[in-house]
């Protein structure tokens, strides 16, 4: 009896096991963390080149829309289509002037031939890792279209 406890100190036959057990864990929260991070880059990126469609389409309808804010979201929404398109905030700049929201008809006076558009989204993220949830974030872009 005496002996079975000094044997199981001296033999390394269950190390691997407890090493496994202990660090495959951590190893998970790493990847998780690492996959949870990418899906928020990606979310950056496409949330940049919808915008930079929203505002290359308003700069084609400058002279023919009547809601350049709900044009431009559309314009959006078929850019990015894996964004949950009722999250997105929107901000157009036309002339000086700022109109937030998903819809400002009667703003197409402020197209102006010859002056700059503004165009911004924003646009949450959430991450988390496994329960450890981080603080919330905001992916933001911004893009400005002249007309030439």
């Amino acid at each position: 009896m005496s002996r079975l406890p000094q044997r199981l100190m001296r033999d390394a036959a269950g190390s691997t096991l407890l090493e496994v057990a202990i660090s495959l864990p951590l190893l998970l929260m790493v990847f998780t963390g690492i996959f949870s991070f990418a899906i928020a880059y990606n979310n950056e990126i496409v949330l940049t080149q919808g915008v930079g469609a929203g505002g290359e389409y308003l700069q084609l309808i400058r002279t023919t829309t009547s809601d350049p804010c709900a044009d431009t979201l559309t314009a959006i929404k078929n850019a990015a289509p894996n964004l949950n398109s009722s999250n997105i905030a929107l901000t157009i700049t036309m002339n000086g002037v700022a109109e937030s929201g998903n819809s400002c008809s009667g703003a197409q006076t402020n197209l102006v031939a010859g002056v700059p558009v503004t165009v911004k989204a924003t646009y949450p993220c959430k991450l988390q890792v496994y329960a450890m949830v981080f603080p919330s974030c905001t992916l933001t872009a911004q893009v400005t279209e002249y007309e030439y």
